[in-house]
C-alpha cells in the first residue's frame, strides 16, 4: 500500500528546456553564500513570479559593516514582530559602541534582535520551508548562514464548540486549523511532562506539519513505532486534511468500519491519551486522529463521563441498540413479510396485508427506494445552509412521506420502517457509513434468501468485525469479556471508583489508573 519515499529530484519533476526554474533545481547543490546580493538573487529565483515575497534591506546608521536584509512572505507574518524586534533594534542602536565587530552575526543574534524564538540555520531546504510556514529569514553580509525568526501572524479561527459534537454538559472548546493552538488545548488538559510531542512534515509540495502526541509512560512503544513507520512511508503531493492521513495509514482499507478515531474535542483526545492512545494532529485540520480505535468507541461520547454513571450507561445502551437496530430492522421486516409470514402474529399480518393492497411495487423495491431517498435527503440537509437544510428535512420527512402513502406508491409500514431506521442511524454519527453499507447488504440478502440470508449476512458482519485489527489491537477488544475489569467501559460506563484499570494491549506500559480505587462513600 505504501511505497518507499522517492527522491524529490526525479525525472518527472525535471522536464527539460523551455520551462520555469523549479524549487528543487535551485535548492539542489546550492547553499547560502557569504555575499548578501548572491543570497537575495537566489531567493528571488526560488520564489520567482511570487509577488508575496518581501525582501527588506537595511543597515545600522552607526556601523556601516552591518548590512543585512530580511526575507518573508506577505500575509504570513506579524509585522509588529518584524518592525519592533528586528528592524528597529538593528537600525537605531549604536552598534559601533555596544557590540564587538569580530563576530557580528553572533552579536546581533544574542544582543540586538529581540525575538523570543531565533534559530540559526544553514540548510537551504529547511530555510525555504520555514519561510513558507510564516517565519522570517535574517541574512547578514559576510556570513553564509541565516537566522530563522518566528514571526507567524496569519489569521486563525477562534476556539469554539464544534457544531458536530455539541454537548449539554462539558467543555465548550474545539480544535481549530492551527496545530500549535490544538497542542495548547491538549496541554491545558494534561499538565504533565510525560506528554510528548513529535513533529514531522508530510507532502512533497505542501510540507504539511504533522504532530504526534502521546503519554510516554502509558502508550505502547510498538504502536508508536508502527504509527511512525506508516507516517514516514506516505509519499504524496499534498496533505490538506487529516482525512488524507487517515485513509493512507488505516488498517482494513476496504472496510467501511472506522479503524482510526477522529474528533474535534480536546477533552476527548485528552481522555484517549490517558488511556494509552496516540493522537495525530494535522496542521490545517480541526479533526484530530487517535489510534488505535476499537468498536466500543463508536458508542461512547464524552458526556457519558460527565453525567451520573447510571444515566451514562443507559444512554450508551440506547446508542448500541440503535446501531444494531438501524442495520437489521429493514432487512428483518422484508424477510418476515416476504418469506416467513407464518412468524408474524395474525392481527399484525392482516394489517400489513391491508396496507399492501393496491401497491404496484414489491416490498424490496419500496424499501430500497425509500431508504435511498432518506439518505439523499440526509446528505442534502447536511450540505445546504442550516436554515435551508432544516426546511429540506421537514419537506422530505412530512410532505414526501405522506404523499407517497396517499398515492399508494409504498405502504405505510415501509415508511415507518424507513423513518425508524434512518433516525436510529443518526444516533451514532461515527457509524453512519458502516450502517448504510451493512443495511443495504442485509436487505439484498434478505430479499433473496429470507431469514436465512439475514442470518448469513449478520454472521458475515460479526466475522468481519472479529477479523479487523487497529494497529495490532483487536477491533472487538473487551466486548466479549468481563474478566479482570474488561468491559467496565464498553457496554456500560462503570463508576469511576471501579475503573482503575486502563484497556489492556493499548496501555501496555501502565495498566493501573491509580494506586487504589476510591471506595464509594456511604
Amino acid at each position: 500500500m505504501f511505497g518507499r519515499r522517492k527522491n524529490r529530484n526525479t525525472a518527472n519533476d525535471n522536464e527539460t528546456n523551455g520551462r520555469d526554474i523549479k524549487f528543487d533545481e535551485v535548492v539542489s547543490g546550492n547553499s547560502l553564500s557569504k555575499k548578501l546580493d548572491e543570497n537575495i538573487d537566489m531567493f528571488k529565483k526560488i520564489f520567482s513570479d511570487d509577488e508575496t515575497l518581501m525582501i527588506r534591506r537595511f543597515q545600522n546608521k552607526y556601523l556601516s559593516a552591518v548590512k543585512c536584509c530580511i526575507i518573508y512572505l506577505d500575509a504570513m507574518i506579524d509585522l509588529n514582530i518584524i518592525n519592533e524586534n528586528i528592524i528597529k533594534p538593528i537600525h537605531n542602536s549604536n552598534l559601533a559602541d555596544e557590540i564587538s565587530r569580530s563576530n557580528l552575526f553572533e552579536e546581533l543574534q544574542y544582543k540586538v534582535i529581540g525575538s523570543h524564538n531565533i534559530e540559526e540555520k544553514t540548510d537551504l531546504n529547511n530555510i525555504v520551508e520555514d519561510i513558507l510556514y510564516g517565519d522570517t529569514l535574517f541574512l547578514l553580509d559576510g556570513y553564509d548562514r541565516g537566522l530563522i525568526i518566528k514571526s507567524q501572524g496569519w489569521e486563525k479561527r477562534s476556539v469554539e464548540e464544534p457544531p458536530s459534537e455539541q454537548v449539554v454538559r462539558g467543555p465548550r472548546e474545539g480544535f481549530t486549523e492551527s496545530v500549535m493552538v490544538n497542542i495548547s488545548l491538549i496541554r491545558r488538559k494534561i499538565k504533565n511532562p510525560e506528554l510528548k510531542i513529535k513533529f514531522m512534515n508530510i507532502g512533497r509540495r505542501t510540507h504539511t506539519k504533522i504532530c504526534i502526541c502521546y503519554m510516554k509512560d502509558i502508550a505502547s512503544e510498538s504502536i508508536l513505532k508502527e504509527l511512525e513507520r506508516r507516517l514516514k512511508e506516505i509519499d504524496i503531493d499534498g496533505i490538506i486534511d487529516s482525512g488524507y492521513i487517515e485513509e493512507l495509514i488505516r488498517d482494513a482499507p476496504f472496510s467501511p468500519l472506522p479503524t482510526i478515531g477522529s474528533t474535534e474535542r480536546p477533552d476527548v483526545v485528552a481522555a484517549r491519551l490517558l488511556e494509552g492512545r496516540i493522537a495525530v494532529i494535522v496542521d490545517g485540520s480541526p479533526d484530530v486522529l487517535t489510534v488505535p480505535f476499537v468498536l466500543a468507541e463508536t458508542t461512547q461520547v464524552n458526556e457519558d463521563y460527565y453525567n451520573n454513571f447510571i444515566f451514562g450507561s443507559f444512554n450508551r445502551i440506547i446508542r448500541t441498540t440503535a446501531a444494531i437496530m438501524a442495520i437489521v430492522i429493514p432487512s428483518l421486516y422484508l424477510a418476515l413479510v416476504t418469506f416467513h409470514q407464518e412468524m408474524i402474529p395474525t392481527p399484525l399480518l392482516l394489517s400489513f396485508s391491508a396496507s399492501r393492497e393496491g401497491i404496484p411495487f414489491p416490498t424490496f423495491l419500496s424499501l430500497f427506494v425509500m431508504l435511498l431517498i432518506f439518505d439523499i435527503l440526509r446528505e442534502a440537509g447536511t450540505r445546504m445552509p442550516s436554515t435551508v437544510g432544516q426546511a429540506v428535512n421537514i419537506v422530505g420527512a412530512l410532505v414526501l412521506g405522506e404523499a407517497v402513502v396517499q398515492a399508494r406508491l409504498v405502504s405505510a409500514p415501509v415508511v415507518i420502517v424507513t423513518a425508524l431506521s434512518g433516525i436510529l442511524t443518526l444516533m451514532n454519527i461515527d457509524m453512519v457509513g458502516p450502517v448504510i453499507v451493512f443495511r443495504f447488504m442485509l436487505l439484498f440478502l434478505s430479499s433473496v434468501l429470507g431469514i436465512y440470508g439475514f442470518i448469513f449476512g449478520f454472521v458475515l458482519i460479526v466475522l468481519h468485525l472479529a477479523s479487523i485489527r487497529s494497529f495490532g489491537v483487536p477491533y472487538m477488544l473487551d466486548i466479549t469479556s468481563v474478566k479482570n475489569h474488561a468491559g467496565q467501559d464498553v457496554w456500560i460506563r462503570a463508576p469511576w471508583w471501579f475503573m482503575v484499570v486502563r484497556p489492556k494491549i493499548i496501555a501496555a506500559k501502565n495498566l493501573v489508573r491509580e494506586i487504589s480505587g476510591k471506595k464509594r462513600r456511604r
